[in-house]
């Protein structure tokens, strides 16, 4: 069994930094950030897109839910990214490792939509 990654912050900033490390790779459609976030991120943004697959109000409601009433992002999910993988199962974002950060040595990663 695995356990949740806590990054040394309590439940809700936890969160707030998943909703920003995501506005920022369904915006961008790529980001660098460290391996770690970007494991935990994964299964966050590929929720969000196998929910946008759906394409109807229920969606998007959840959607709104989750991503605090961001119209922006939400449409992007909607109308950009979840139709791209409407025949794909799963799988829509991949990481590739860049090696450590120069000054704390952390490893980074590129997270990127397929």
């Amino acid at each position: 069994m695995s356990k949740a990654r806590k990054f040394g912050r309590t439940t809700d900033i936890r969160s707030a930094l998943m909703r920003s490390l995501a506005f920022s790779l369904i915006k961008k459609g790529s980001i660098t950030t460290t391996e770690a976030k970007a494991k935990s991120l994964r299964p966050f943004v590929e929720r969000l897109v196998t929910v946008g697959k759906k394409q109807n109000l229920t969606a998007r409601r959840a959607l709104l839910s989750r991503l605090y009433n961001n119209q922006e992002i939400v449409d992007k999910v909607l109308k950009d990214i979840a139709p791209k993988y409407a025949s794909r199962n799963g799988g829509y974002t991949r990481i590739l490792k860049l090696g450590v950060r120069k000054s704390d040595a952390s490893p980074r990663a590129l997270i990127q939509f397929v």
